[in-house]
Parts: structure tokens; C-alpha cells; sequence
């Protein structure tokens, strides 16, 4: 995993692609929303957003 972010990272700053880690930030964080609110009561509102 941690080899995946550094070559994420070096592709990103050799690139000059900085726009896309928003792009992969916003991504990872909606991901873990969804994983943490899975079992909860919470989720049924979740959902409704997608």
C-alpha cells in the first residue's frame, strides 16, 4: 500500500498532474464515509445521497 502512494506521488510530481489529488482525496474520504456508516443507523441516509 505504501509503495502505491509513492509511486502515486512521484508520478504525480513528475507529471506536473497535481490537479488530481483533490480528485483522489475526495475519492478515498467518500469511500471510508461509505465503509464506516455501513452498519450503522446512519446509513439509510448515506445511500440516498448516491
Amino acid at each position: 500500500m505504501l509503495d502505491l502512494l509513492k509511486d502515486l506521488w512521484s508520478f504525480m510530481r513528475v507529471r506536473k498532474k497535481f490537479w488530481l489529488a483533490p480528485i483522489i482525496l475526495m475519492l478515498l474520504l467518500l469511500g471510508m464515509l461509505v465503509v464506516m456508516t455501513q452498519g450503522s443507523a446512519v446509513a439509510p441516509f448515506i445511500y440516498t445521497l448516491f
